[in-house]
């Protein structure tokens, strides 16, 4: 028996209409031995009744049946009895009385709820145990739709925009430079391995090189990183690159994507240009450098207040090359022990050694620093920062980027307790784009002592500052940007180095890669430019974290169909596992185990 319609089409036009359904049982109610089942598809639902008066057999067969059981239905489509009809429904003002059956397969009984409500509930490993039950709720359903959605949208943009779909190997080579990798021996050249890609980023400008000029590919990336919500160790992203472009035909390319797949899965029209923000005024203002604009609470600098001030560890900080940040988190005097105690543990955890505050309640400033604070410096603090009666100061006193990331943490926590009181509403579509543009091209790591890549060594410098890349790396800005939106970087790119020399430079001269590790691991692309390398600049979007922001969620666990758990592991499949000996030997390879600190 197959379907003549979904479980969501029938209406009131089809009154008499003989009728299959298939799908899977959502409920079964019975009133007074008349079965009604409501039969699911991925559509939705259409209610089915088995009268025994009419078909007594049929009836006793249908009883049989459980919840998540597979079946078939026929049947004539009815009006269901006066004040009986489901508005909410399409199918709502139909049932169908059916007049055969056919039971697929008898389900057992869920470990959960199938319910949107009912599977919230339920903790996420059992959820995962169980993926093909999860997947069956609406809410997974409409997620996997959504994401179709979005992925259909990308190719037919950038198809409309002369680009082509180009896929290129995830067996690479490995290049340590960049995030941990993962390592797959080689069974035919024993000793030796592949590396599975981190992002097709070295193919794509080869492929510039090779004159394909527009490409793009939805690309599965690799890397073996600690996992979060909106981080899988397999995860795809939205890959593009072109030539003959500068970052102005980045942004307005960009752009048009994000109205189509806005516009195609929400049927939301978002304004362009966006915004844009250099990478310093973000993180002065926001303490991070993707900021959420959804809310105000902006950071401000204060270390001219404080360069001469009797508090000791604020003027130190100054006179120290530090400097001395606050903000005003409006409304929250009335917060408790234990939630200031957690923030000052955050701030710890980002290497304060402490959390200063000011609570201002009934007239007065509350706080342990208060006393060490001038008349000017308290006439200053209240002006720059509005201080008025209910309103709670926070203070980060540390190096530039320290104090900034510290008081950015605090702030979109700050922004959570506002919310939890309703003195905030942040809604999850108030769509906040922005460019994050002009950041360092490189930083100096203290501990390597030696400058690494901000975003990778394969970015532009700004043209105006490629004079300083050899003598003062940490001021040249380079030509890369990253898209932000509520918070979440959605994705990055850059105008890429064409020329040979350049790209050598930047390799041996500010990077220090020795000689022979360049040429090992990138010698084939330097030849590469050496035929003819167009200018050429691309991006590469989050495709899971686009549609997890689409869905309204905050974990990208949602919105991909067989996720990993935090600890990297597949529930269902029940992976990782041992592999055995003999499979271990073709590879060449042997397990040691790990020294645990009890083994010494």
């Amino acid at each position: 028996m197959t379907n003549t319609h979904h479980c969501a089409q029938l209406t009131a036009a089809d009154l008499g209409a003989t009728v299959s359904l298939v799908g899977w049982v959502d409920s079964i109610r019975d009133h007074g031995g008349i079965l009604f089942i409501d039969l699911r598809d991925r559509k939705g639902i259409t209610q089915v009744k088995f009268d025994p008066q009419d078909h007594a057999e049929l009836a006793a067969q249908a009883a049989t049946v459980k919840p998540e059981s597979v079946i078939a239905i026929s049947g004539v489509v009815v009006a269901r009895p006066e004040g009986t009809t489901n508005v909410s429904l399409p199918t709502g003002a139909i049932e169908v009385a059916a007049t055969a059956l056919v039971i697929h397969n008898i389900s057992d009984t869920p470990p959960f709820p199938l319910t949107d409500a009912g599977g919230d509930k339920v903790n996420e490993d059992l959820r995962l145990t169980y993926r093909y039950l999860d997947l069956r709720r609406p809410k997974m359903r409409h997620n996997l739709q959504v994401r179709h959605k979005a992925t259909k949208a990308i190719r037919d943009y950038f198809d409309s925009q002369e680009f082509i779909e180009v896929e290129t190997p995830a067996l690479f080579k490995s290049t340590p430079e960049g995030a941990r990798e993962y390592l797959v021996p080689s069974r035919i050249h024993a000793g030796q391995f592949y590396a599975l890609s981190q992002s097709p980023q070295q193919f794509k400008q080869i492929l510039m090189v090779a004159g394909v000029e527009r490409y793009f590919q939805i690309a599965r990336c690799f890397r073996d990183e600690d996992l979060r919500a909106d981080r899988q160790m397999e995860f795809t992203q939205v890959d593009v690159e072109a030539s003959f472009i500068d970052r102005e035909d980045v942004y307005r390319l960009f752009e048009g994507m994000v109205k189509r797949i806005w516009s195609t899965v929400l049927g939301v029209d978002i304004p362009a240009p966006f915004l844009r923000m250099p990478f310093h005024e973000a993180m002065n203002r926001f303490g991070v450098d993707k900021p959420d604009m959804r809310f105000g609470l902006e950071l401000t600098d204060l270390s001219e207040v404080f360069k001469n001030s009797a508090f000791k560890v604020f003027q130190a900080t100054v006179a120290g090359g530090g400097v001395i940040k606050a903000f005003n988190a409006k409304g929250l005097a009335d917060l408790t022990q234990g939630e200031l105690k957690a923030l000052e543990d955050i701030a710890k955890s980002l290497g304060a050694k402490g959390l200063a505050f000011i609570k201002s309640e009934s007239g007065e400033w509350k706080s342990p620093i208060v006393k060490f604070f001038s008349e000017a410096e308290k006439a200053a603090l209240t002006a720059q920062l509005g201080i008025e009666d209910g309103d709670m100061v926070f203070f980060a006193a540390a190096p530039w980027e320290k104090a900034c990331a510290i008081l950015g943490r605090i702030r979109l926590e700050a922004a959570q307790l506002l919310v939890k009181r309703g003195k905030m509403t942040i809604r999850h579509d108030d769509w906040k784009f922005l460019w994050v543009v002009e950041f360092p091209l490189m930083t100096y790591d203290e501990e390597a002592k030696r400058y690494l890549a901000t975003h990778h060594p394969f970015t532009a410098p700004v043209p105006e500052d490629l004079h300083l890349l050899t003598t003062a790396p940490d001021k040249v800005r380079g030509q890369h940007y990253d898209l932000v939106l509520n918070g979440m970087e959605l994705g990055g790119g850059s105008i890429r180095i064409h020329q040979p020399a350049v790209q050598e430079m930047v390799f041996k001269d500010v990077l220090k890669i020795p000689t022979d590790v360049v040429e090992s691991r990138f010698g084939y692309m330097l030849k590469a430019f050496t035929y003819g390398a167009p200018p050429h600049g691309g991006i590469a979007f989050g495709l899971d974290r686009m549609c997890a922001l689409l869905c309204g969620t905050t974990s990208i666990r949602d919105v991909i169909a067989f996720p990993k758990t935090q600890k990297g592991q597949d529930l269902m499949a029940q992976s990782p596992t041992p592999v055995t000996d003999k499979q271990l030997k073709e590879l060449h390879i042997a397990v040691v185990a790990p020294v645990t600190p009890e083994a010494g």
